[in-house]
C-alpha cells in the first residue's frame, strides 16, 4: 500500500486540504475525527495535542503551529500517513499479532549501517571501530525492507559510517518504499541545496543531525569549521520546509552546554522539530570511560530536559532517561535491533555482539535466535525505569547473556570481549543506582499524585 492509497483508503487527502483552509479552526474537529477513527490505540497522545491546541500558553502550542505553517503541506501529508497509518495503526497491529504467533520480539523500527565510510573522523565515534570499507548493497536494504514490511515494520533508521556518502541510494529506497518513514543519523555536512530538493521531491526522509553543542564543542570534536556547515545544512532544509531533528550525546564533557538554555533556544530558532539526546557509551576498546557522567551530572540532565518540555516548543527525547514512557529497554527487537554495514544483527546500536547475519539468516530467523530471545526472556532487566540497560546499569546481565548464548563480538577493528565493556560500566552502575533509586521513587510519587488528580476531576 503506498502513499497515494492509504490517502485514499482514509480519505486523508480531503483531510488534509480541509484542514489548511483553516488551520486553527479545524484542527480541533480533526482531532475528533481522530478519535472516532483509532478509538483507544492512541487516545492518550490525543488527548496530549488537543491540550496543545486549545491552549495557547501549552508549549507546543506553537510548535504546533510551526508544523502547519513552516513544513511543506505534502511533506507534513507523507509523514503522518507513513508514522501514523502505515507504522502505527497498519503496522502496530501486525506486529503485536507476529509476536504472539512466534513468540518473540518484532521491532518497531530497524536501525541500519548502509556504509562504515564517513567523511569525517570524530573522536570517540564508535562507529569508526567498524572500519571505513564494509557496506550493505542497494539490493541488501531493499531486502531488509521488504522483509521488515511483511513484519509491519514501516520505520527504518540509517546510522554509520556516515549513510549520506550514499545519497543515491537512499533516495532510491524512499522511492521505492514510499509507505516507509527513513530518519537518519548525519553529521549533515553533505546536505546540500540539491539533496534537500530531492527530499522535498520524495518526502518520506528525516536527517538528525548529529551536534555536540556550540561552535567550540562541536569543532573540537568534529573538526574546525564542521559547526558552520552544520549550521548551513539546518538554513538548506528550513528554507526548504522541510522536517528535521538534532542528535546529542551527552558526556562528563559537555553535558552542561547541550542541555543548557542557549542550546535549545539556538535549535528552536532554527527550525529544528525534535531533538534526540544519547548518554555515551563506553564502548570499543578505545573507549574513555572518564567521559562516563556522574550521578549528580546525570540527574541534572534529567531533570532540565523534563523541565524544558513543561514549556520549550522543542519535541525531546532522552534515550538514557525516558524509558519509564516505553517499558524499559528496547533492544533486541522488542522495538528495535541494529544490521551494521557487515550485515551482523546486533541486539543494539550499542552493544557490538552478534549470533547472525543478514545475510544468512531472514529477519525474522535473527529476531528467534538464542541472543534476542535472550534479550525477550529477560526484559525489562531492571524494574528501575531509570536503570534499563543491560550494559550500562546492569552490566552483569549483558555479561550473563552473552556467556550464555555464545554471541560473538561484531567490532571489525579489535574484538572487545562482554568482561572487558562491562568492566567500564561496574562502577558507574554502582554509583547510579543509589541515585536513580530515589529519582525513581519521586517519579512514582509524581504519576501517583498525577492519577489522583485525573481521578478527582
Amino acid at each position: 500500500m503506498n502513499i497515494s492509497a492509504t490517502l485514499k483508503k482514509f480519505g486523508l487527502e480531503k483531510t488534509f486540504d480541509y484542514l489548511y483552509k483553516e488551520p486553527e479552526k479545524n484542527l480541533r474537529t480533526l482531532l475528533n475525527w481522530g478519535n472516532k477513527m483509532v478509538g483507544k490505540m492512541f487516545s492518550t497522545q490525543l488527548a496530549q495535542v488537543r491540550e496543545a491546541v486549545e491552549n495557547p500558553n501549552h508549549p507546543f502550542y506553537s510548535y504546533i503551529r510551526h508544523l502547519i505553517h513552516d513544513v511543506d503541506p505534502d511533506v507534513l501529508k507523507a509523514i503522518v500517513v507513513n508514522f501514523f497509518i502505515h507504522q502505527n495503526m497498519i503496522g502496530w497491529s501486525k506486529q503485536e499479532n507476529l509476536r504472539k504467533k512466534y513468540r518473540c520480539n518484532i521491532p518497531w523500527a530497524v536501525l541500519l549501517d548502509p556504509t562504515s565510510v564517513c567523511n569525517l573522523r570524530c573522536t570517540g565515534c564508535w562507529a569508526a571501530e567498524y572500519g571505513n570499507r564494509l557496506n550493505l548493497t542497494f539490493d541488501e536494504i531493499d531486502d531488509i525492507i521488504r522483509q521488515g514490511k511483511e513484519l509491519g515494520i514501516y520505520m527504518y533508521i540509517y546510522t554509520g559510517g556516515e549513510p549520506l556518502v550514499r545519497k543515491n541510494d537512499i533516495i532510491r529506497l524512499c522511492e521505492k518504499h514510499d509507505d516507509c518513514t527513513f530518519l537518519c543519523f548525519t553529521n549533515g555536512t553533505l546536505i546540500d541545496e540539491d539533496f534537500a530538493n530531492e527530499m522535498l521531491r520524495v518526502k518520506n526522509f528525516v536527517p538528525a543531525i548529529s551536534l555536540e553543542g556550540m561552535q567550540e564543542a562541536t569543532d573540537s570534536r568534529r573538526g574546525s569549521g564542521v559547526f558552520d556547515q552544520v549550521i548551513r545544512a539546518m538554513d538548506i532544509l528550513n528554507k526548504k520546509k522541510l522536517v528535521y531533528g538534532v542528535s546529542s550525546c551527552y558526556t562528563s564533557a559537555n553535558y552542561d552546554s547541550i542541555t543548557s538554555e542557549e542550546y535549545y533556544d539556538m535549535l528552536i530558532e532554527k527550525g529544528a522539530c525534535f531533538i534526540w539526546y544519547f548518554h555515551y557509551m563506553p564502548v570499543g576498546n578505545d573507549a574513555v570511560p572518564e567521559l562516563l557522567l556522574s550521578p549528580d551530572q546525570r540527574e541534572t540532565v534529567y531533570r532540565r530536559i523534563r523541565e524544558y518540555r513543561t514549556r520549550k516548543p522543542l519535541f525531546a527525547i532522552d534515550f538514557q532517561n525516558d524509558a519509564e514512557f516505553i517499558g524499559g529497554c528496547i533492544a533486541g527487537g522488542r522495538r528495535y535491533l541494529h544490521i551494521n554495514a557487515n550485515g551482523d544483527i546486533d541486539p543494539c546500536v550499542f552493544i557490538h555482539y552478534s549470533d547472525s547475519n543478514i545475510r544468512k539468516k531472514s529477519l525474522l530467523e535473527a529476531l528467534q535466535s538464542p541472543l534476542m530471545m535472550a534479550y525477550h526472556d529477560g526484559q525489562p532487566f531492571n524494574d528501575n525505569m531509570l536503570r534499563p540497560c543491560p550494559m550500562l546499569e546492569n552490566p552483569q546481565s549483558l555479561r550473563d547473556i552473552i556467556k550464555r548464548t555464545g554471541a560473538k563480538s561484531t567490532d571489525l577493528q579489535s574484538l572487545e570481549s562482554a568482561d572487558h565493556l562491562c568492566a567500564k560500566c561496574d562502577h558507574y552502575a554502582a554509583c547510579w543506582q543509589e541515585k536513580a533509586e530515589v529519582l525513581w521513587e519521586e517519579r512514582l510519587e509524581q504519576r501517583k499524585h498525577a492519577q489522583h488528580e485525573e481521578f478527582s476531576k
